[in-house]
């Protein structure tokens, strides 16, 4: 057994045990099939989306490209925590080391903060191009995109590294067993024997501040978006701004909604059951890796049309 068994504050765990839906220990094996399944549904429409923009040399256009790399994040996330997830439902794969505990930690928050930084640029892309049609070409350039995305995941690394980084200085001897599916802050956290007030407070502060500050940012952008929108005098013109803006502001509102449930459950319902709050972790992590495929794919006419030309029997 890796780690100390005495608790006391001069000996830490250097490895756990994720315990994933700790209420069902015996009924965990159940568990398998559905999320196997959830997983394989995530994968295959996001490729599916992925390959039809990557194939189709009229979709390699930045609002698309973007559409792209957002679900190629959504892949990345489902796979860092479902494969774990399903390894916790097992009790002879289910240890993790503290080092890659903190790696999944860092690659959990680090893909959901790049998920929001993209909905940023597409945000900004989509102002360019609907405020300022003519200028679009000359504005958003290949090498301004590939910019954006580098400032995207700095960004991205910035706000994650300082609550990985306090994490990794915490002693962890009040049990080695961590009852979520995942790596999860507050999770690792209930393990501590010191004073973890800092990482909480740097943890709220960061977290409150980029959402605060990315909800001001998407609504200026977004406002002015849809009054230009309305003023265009070509009706189809207009209506194609309008549900382009439409399927991006379902999209910002899963992935906004549903971290924000997440962080207000977790303080307003103490008294709710572990699998309970485990559910909801899942909630928010997963949906948007499941519905994001689904929003663009059905209603974006292009990348819609494209699909559809793959699946004859699909079609109308």
């Amino acid at each position: 057994m890796s780690g100390w068994g005495n608790g006391t504050y001069n000996e830490s765990y250097s490895s756990f045990l994720l315990m994933g839906f700790p209420g069902m220990q015996e009924a965990r094996g159940l568990l398998v099939l559905p999320f196997l399944s959830l997983y394989l549904v995530i994968l295959f429409t996001n490729a599916l989306v992925i390959h039809t923009v990557a194939s189709q040399r009229s979709l390699h256009q930045p609002m698309y490209l973007l559409i792209a790399l957002l679900l190629a994040v959504n892949i990345c996330a489902a796979t860092t925590v479902l494969p774990a997830m399903l390894f916790s439902f097992s009790k002879r794969f289910n240890r993790i080391s503290l080092p890659r505990c903190l790696g999944q930690m860092f690659c959990i928050y680090f893909l959901v903060s790049m998920d929001c930084n993209i909905l940023l640029v597409m945000a900004l892309d989509r102002y360019v191009a609907i405020c300022y049609p003519l200028r679009y070409p000359e504005i958003v350039t290949g090498q301004l995109l590939a910019g954006l995305v580098v400032l995207a995941a700095t960004r991205s690394t910035c706000i994650v590294a300082p609550v990985v980084v306090l994490a990794s200085r915490v002693r962890f001897c009040r049990s080695e067993v961590i009852h979520h599916f995942a790596c999860e802050h507050m999770a690792l956290m209930k393990l501590s024997c010191g004073d973890i007030s800092l990482n909480k407070t740097v943890g709220l502060i960061i977290r409150t501040f980029n959402r605060v500050l990315d909800m001001l940012l998407l609504g200026a952008s977004y406002s002015r978006i849809i009054h230009a929108a309305f003023r265009i005098s070509s009706g189809g013109a207009r209506t194609k701004a309008l549900n382009t803006c439409g399927s991006h502001l379902l999209v910002i509102f899963t992935v906004y909604s549903s971290t924000m449930s997440s962080s207000i459950v977790y303080r307003v319902a103490r008294t709710a059951s572990q699998d309970v709050h485990n559910l909801i972790s899942a909630f928010y992590l997963l949906l948007p890796c499941l519905v994001n495929p689904i929003i663009y794919g059905a209603r974006t006419k292009e990348i819609r049309q494209h699909l559809l030309r793959s699946f004859p029997s699909a079609g109308p």
